[in-house]
C-alpha cells in the first residue's frame, strides 16, 4: 500500500489510543494515578547551570562533567554521532536493503494489513491447544484446567528459536501479559468475579513454549511437540541472587524465601545467546490488594508500596478474595516476590524457571543481552513507568560457547553474578534551547553523554555488596527503585524495550510516552526528553562502553506527526516517512535496520510495525510494514530474512465494548471471538524488504 501524503492524514487529538479498560488491566491505570517517583534527582537544567557556575564549559574547548563517584564524561562533541543530515536534504532514491517495500498507509481496519506483495497467516491464538490433553477452545466452556494446556491470553513477547537438526522447525516462546475478563468471559460482571473465572485468569497468564513448523506456503503452524509447555501464574520458580532467603521475601507458605509460585504481568523479553528466554515482570502491583479498612503498613513499608504503585485497596480482578497470597494485609511479602527478570530454559520441559534478583526489582519491560569480545555479558533493561530509569547488568562470569552441560551450567548462572547499574544522562546543549516544544537545538540534534552508576554487586551463592550508601544489598535487590533514586538516576519517559544492534553494538531504547512531562510538580524537559506533555515518545540511541560506565547518546526519533514541528526523524526528509507514535518493542534485521512495534498510536491510526534506517543518508527513514486490527497493540516482533512475526495483543479492546458486544471479530471473522494471536508475514519466493 502507498503511504498517505501528509496533507491527507486524518486529523488527530494528540492523545494515545490506548483505552481506559486496557490501562486498568495492563498497568493498573497508572496514568490516572500519582507518579510513583517523587525523588528530587538533578535535572539537565540544574546540571548545566552548575557547570556554568564552575566555569566547566569552556568556549571551543572540551567539556568534562563529573557525575557519580569519580566518573568523568567526555563532551558529546568528541564521541557522539555527528549531526545527521537535515530534513531539507534530498532523500536517496533507493531504500536500504531490508526496507524495499511500499509503506502501509495509516488505517483503522479490523485486520492485519501488510505491505503489498506479502502474505500473512495466524500462527496460533488464545485457547488453541498446545498440550495433548487440552480441549479445543470454546469461549463458553472455559476452565482453569483447560487453559493450562492451551495458548494463553494477551501474548506480548515472542522468541523464535531454531530447533537444531530440524530445518523449518522452531520453538515459539511467548509470554502472556494480563487478563481482561470482560473480553474473556460471556456475561462477565465487574466487581463480582467467580472462582472459575479466577482459575482461568491465573492459568491464562505466564509463558508458553510451542513447537512450530514452516508451512508449504511459507507461514508457520503449531506442532504438538515434546518441548511444548505452559508456565502459569502459580507455576514454581526459583528465586536467586541477593533477595533470595531474605526476610523481605519469606512467607508462611515459603519460609525459606526461595520458591515463588508464578509469574505475572510479563511484558517484553529477550533470547539469550545460550538459548534461554528472558521475560520481564512489569505491572505486577495491580494483582495485589486488600479489603477496605485493612490496617495500614508501617511508614517504611508504606513508602516502599508507594514507590511501586502498590495500594492497600481492593484490586480490579479481586484475586485476593480467592488466594490469600495476593492479599497485602494477610501476606505482605508476596508482592516483593514479583518484579524480576525471569529466565526459562525452553529446551528442558522439566526445568524450573528462575527469577534473577541480582538484576533488580522494578517494572521490567524485558531484558536483552549483548556479549563483548571477551565474553562479558551485558543485559539491558528498562523500568516502564513515567519518570523511571534505564539499567544494565554487567556479568562477572564470562559466557562459554556451546550447549554441553558445563557450558550451560556456567551460562545459567551468569545473570546472578555481576554489577547492576542505573543510567544518568547529561548534555552540553544550553538549557534555554530545550524549552519543551521539541524544537531542535542549534547543533541540529538532541545529543549528550552519560554514566552508569553502580548500585549492587552480586557474587556466587547470593553474596552481595551494596554500592549505595545507607542501603543494604538486600534492600537494593528488592527495592531497586529507591536505591536508584538515591543514586541520582535520570528520569525518563517510560523506558520500554532496550536492545543492542548485533551489527554495530549501538543500543536503542523505546521511550513510549509521558503525558506528565513538564506538568506542575513533575520533572521538566531535558535534552533526552525534550517535549512537554509527550504523547508520542522517542527512540534513544546509545553508543555504550558496554562493560564500562561511560556512554554517549542521541535521539534517533522524536515520534509523532511528521508535519508537526516537534518531531524529528534522524534528520531524514519528514515528507517521506511513515508517521510513527508510541514506540514499544524493538528488533533488528540482518541488514542492521531497526524495527519498532507501537502501543497506543496517538495519530488516529491502528498500531503497527515499522522499519527504520540507522546509517548513511537514509538515517531516520521510517516505513510502516504492517498494521494490526482495531483496538490491538503490536508486540514482540521477530524479524528474519524470510519471515516476520508479531504478537497481536488485545484486539477489539475498547471502553464501549466487551465479549458480548465486540468491536472486533479478528481473527475468526463472522460471529467469532476476538482472540490475541501470533501472526506470520512472508513473501512467496523472496526475502523481507529485498
Amino acid at each position: 500500500m502507498a503511504l498517505v501524503p501528509l496533507n491527507l492524514l486524518v486529523s488527530h487529538n494528540g492523545k494515545s489510543k490506548r483505552q481506559h479498560v486496557t490501562c486498568v488491566h495492563k498497568c493498573g491505570n497508572a496514568c490516572s494515578k500519582p507518579v510513583p517517583n517523587k525523588s528530587d534527582n538533578e535535572y539537565f537544567g540544574d546540571i548545566a547551570k552548575a557547570m556554568s557556575r564552575r566555569s566547566i564549559l569552556q568556549a571551543g574547548g572540551v567539556a568534562v562533567l563529573a557525575v557519580g563517584a569519580g566518573s568523568a564524561l567526555a563532551a558529546c562533541s568528541n564521541n557522539s554521532t555527528p549531526a545527521p543530515t537535515t530534513s531539507s536534504s534530498a532523500a536517496p532514491a533507493q531504500p536500504p536493503a531490508g526496507m524495499n517495500f511500499a509503506s502501509v498507509a495509516p488505517n483503522s481496519e479490523d485486520a492485519v494489513v501488510t505491505a503489498d506483495g506479502y502474505q500473512q497467516g495466524v500462527v496460533i491464538s488464545w485457547g488453541d491447544p498446545i498440550l495433548p490433553d487440552a480441549p479445543k477452545f470454546d469461549v463458553t466452556k472455559q476452565t482453569g484446567a483447560s487453559q493450562r494446556g492451551q495458548f494463553g491470553f494477551n501474548n506480548d513477547f515472542a522468541g523464535l528459536l531454531p530447533i537444531p537438526g530440524r530445518s523449518g522447525h522452531y520453538l515459539l516462546v511467548t509470554n502472556f501479559e494480563y487478563a481482561t475478563p470482560q473480553f474473556m468471559f460471556p456475561g462477565y460482571k465487574a466487581g463480582a468475579p467467580t472462582r472459575d473465572q479466577f482459575d482461568v485468569e491465573i492459568a491464562s497468564m505466564g509463558m508458553g513454549v510451542v513447537e512450530v513448523e514452516r508451512t508449504p506456503e511459507g507461514g508457520l503452524r503449531p506442532v504438538m511437540g515434546r518441548y511444548n509447555r505452559r508456565i502459569t501464574a502459580d507455576s514454581p520458580f526459583t528465586l536467586t541472587g541477593p533477595a533470595a532467603g531474605t526476610d523481605f521475601v519469606k512467607t508462611q507458605a515459603d519460609p525459606e524465601g526461595r520458591t515463588v509460585l508464578g509469574t505475572i504481568a510479563n511484558c517484553a523479553g529477550g533470547v539469550t545467546p545460550w538459548g534461554t528466554v528472558l521475560s520481564g515482570e512489569e505491572n505486577f502491583h495491580s494483582y495485589f490488594g486488600a479489603a477496605e479498612g485493612s490496617p495500614a503498613p508501617n511508614p517504611v513499608d508504606a513508602d516502599r508500596h508507594d514507590r511501586y504503585g502498590v495500594a492497600l485497596e481492593p484490586s480490579e480482578l479481586l484475586w485476593e478474595t480467592f488466594d490469600p497470597r495476593f492479599d497485602l494485609a494477610e501476606t505482605p511479602n508476596e508482592v516483593n516476590r514479583f518484579g524480576y527478570i525471569v529466565e526459562l530454559n525452553p529446551w528442558d520441559p522439566d526445568s524450573t524457571p528462575v527469577k534473577h534478583s541480582a538484576m533488580g526489582r522494578f517494572k521490567h519491560e524485558g531484558a536483552n543481552i549483548y556479549v563483548t569480545d571477551d565474553g562479558t555479558v551485558v543485559a539491558y533493561t528498562g523500568d516502564d513507568e513515567r519518570f523511571d530509569y534505564m539499567y544494565k547488568f554487567v556479568s562477572s562470569r564470562k559466557m562459554q560457547p556451546g550447549t554441553d552441560a558445563a557450558a550451560m551450567a556456567n551460562n545459567l548462572a551468569i545473570l546472578d553474578e555481576g554489577t547492576l547499574y542505573v543510567a544518568k544522562l547529561s548534555s552540553d546543549i544550553p538549557a534555554g534551547e530545550i524549552d519543551g516544544s521539541g524544537k531542535l537545538p542549534a547543533k541540529g540534534s538532541f545529543a549528550g553523554t552519560g554514566t552508569w552508576i553502580p548500585l549492587l554487586r552480586s557474587g556466587p551463592d547470593g553474596q552481595s555488596e551494596s554500592l549505595v550508601d545507607g542501603i543494604t544489598a538486600q534492600e537494593v535487590a528488592v527495592f531497586t527503585r529507591m536505591a536508584a533514586d538515591k543514586a541520582g538516576a535520570t528520569k525518563m519517559d517510560r523506558p520500554e524495550d532496550f536492545e543492542a544492534n548485533p551489527k554495530t553494538g549501538k543500543v536503542y531504547v523505546a521511550l513510549t510516552n509521558n503525558s506528565k512531562r513538564g506538568a506542575d510538580g513533575e520533572a521538566p524537559v531535558d535534552a533526552a526528553n525534550p517535549r512537554n506533555d509527550n504523547k508520542s515518545g522517542q527512540v534513544l540511541e546509545i553508543t555504550d562502553n558496554h562493560a564500562g560506565t561511560d556512554f554517549t547518546w542521541d535521539l534517533l526519533l522524536v515520534c509523532g506527526d511528521p508535519a508537526a514541528a516537534d518531531t524529528y526523524y534522524g534528520g531524514f526528509d519528514k515528507t517521506k516517512v511513515s508517521p510513527i507514535s508510541c514506540p514499544d518493542n524493538l528488533a533488528f534485521d540482518s541488514h542492521g535496520n531497526l524495527w519498532i512495534s507501537t502501543d497506543g498510536n496517538a495519530l488516529d491510526s491502528n498500531d503497527g510495525l515499522f522499519a527504520v534506517a540507522l546509517d548513511g543518508p537514509n538515517r531516520g527513514e521510517t516505513k510502516q510494514f504492517l498494521t494490526v486490527p482495531l483496538g490491538a497493540e503490536t508486540c514482540g516482533p521477530v524479524i528474519t530474512d524470510d519471515l516476520v512475526t508479531v504478537c497481536v495483543q488485545h484486539p477489539g479492546e475498547n471502553d464501549e465494548n466487551s465479549l458480548d458486544s465486540p468491536q472486533s471479530r479478528w481473527p475468526e471473522g463472522g460471529n467469532g471471538t476476538a482472540r490475541p494471536s501470533v501472526v506470520a508475514v512472508w513473501k512467496s519466493g523472496g526475502q523481507i524488504g529485498v
